[in-house]
């Protein structure tokens, strides 16, 4: 856990970190209103503050680091609201950062309710770690009522390893579930902190007795300070294997690599397919038994 958020020499390390990018996906470049990314054409990302409780020595946006702890302000907000509201394709939000979850309670629903009263969003997912970093935040029944209030918002939270999922989280979970949210999780693939087929079985099927749905298994991004967290992909389609055959579908991620210069995520699944044939399908299943299927 420690190695998640204790810097580290490879951080700096060039003979570590070649090949990676300051800011890999040109989420700055793809910016049309200052803190606003728009790369799919019908989601956004509004990065509402860059302050978060706890720094992650993995984080996609490292580059923030640089810059001061603060929060937009409301008339910032209010630009991204309007490019938002003039852009009818647009139907889901992704409120992140830093951590939407450490701005106060006030500042936060300013957020959601001015997303929620635009016509055509269906979505607002909140990305937070504070299930992680700060369960308590969820014993705050101001900030349930929000929750309770926006029926758009969805949580995606980052667990990634079966020990953070603690007591005190539990109660978390179950409170913010109480509000009727769907609370979904991204994991990332990290070299000597979760890279082994046990340790992912165990925190999807933890993550699925507190009711939160694994959503993604990321390989790590090729962002500068964080490369010497890679596996190799060959490594999570590995695991995704292993899972295929003991973990049900609602406990299996999409394994996922995010492409450079914004071009999107890739899902990455074993092969099951073999051979096709004029008149047959050859597949493969989880034990690694073929069979000829007529289809």
């Amino acid at each position: 856990i420690l190695k998640q958020i204790l810097p580290d020499e490879k951080e700096i390390d060039e003979n570590y970190q070649e090949g990676a990018f300051l800011d890999p996906f040109l989420e700055d470049e793809k910016s049309p209103v200052e803190g606003l990314t728009h790369r799919y054409p019908d989601r956004v990302l509004f990065r509402a503050t860059n302050f978060c409780s706890v720094y992650c020595r993995h984080c996609m946006r490292k580059r923030m680091f640089l810059e001061d702890e603060r929060s937009r302000t409301k008339q910032e907000y209010d630009r991204m609201f309007e490019y938002i509201k003039s852009n009818k394709n647009i139907k889901e939000v992704l409120v992140s950062g830093g951590d939407p979850l450490t701005l106060p309670n006030s500042k936060l629903e300013y957020i959601i309710k001015n997303l929620y009263e635009i016509d055509h969003i269906d979505v607002i997912r909140i990305g937070s770690r504070e299930l992680v970093a700060n369960p308590f935040r969820f014993y705050d029944e101001e900030l349930l009522e929000i929750f309770y209030k926006y029926d758009k918002v969805w949580l995606v939270t980052h667990f990634n390893h079966p020990n953070e999922i603690t007591s005190e989280t539990k109660k978390a979970v179950k409170n913010i579930l109480s509000t009727g949210t769907p609370v979904l999780n991204q994991t990332v693939l990290l070299k000597d902190i979760n890279d082994d087929k046990y340790t992912i079985e165990n925190l999807m099927r933890e993550l699925l007795k507190v009711k939160i749905k694994p959503y993604y298994l990321f390989h790590c991004d090729p962002t500068k300070g964080v490369y010497h967290f890679k596996t190799g992909i060959e490594k999570g389609i590995e695991i995704m294997e292993y899972l295929r055959g003991r973990v049900s579908g609602l406990g299996n991620p999409t394994f996922a690599v995010d492409l450079i210069n914004g071009l999107g995520k890739v899902p990455l699944l074993p092969q099951y397919l073999i051979e096709k044939k004029e008149d047959y399908y050859k597949f493969r299943n989880y034990e690694g038994k073929e069979v000829e299927v007529k289809i």
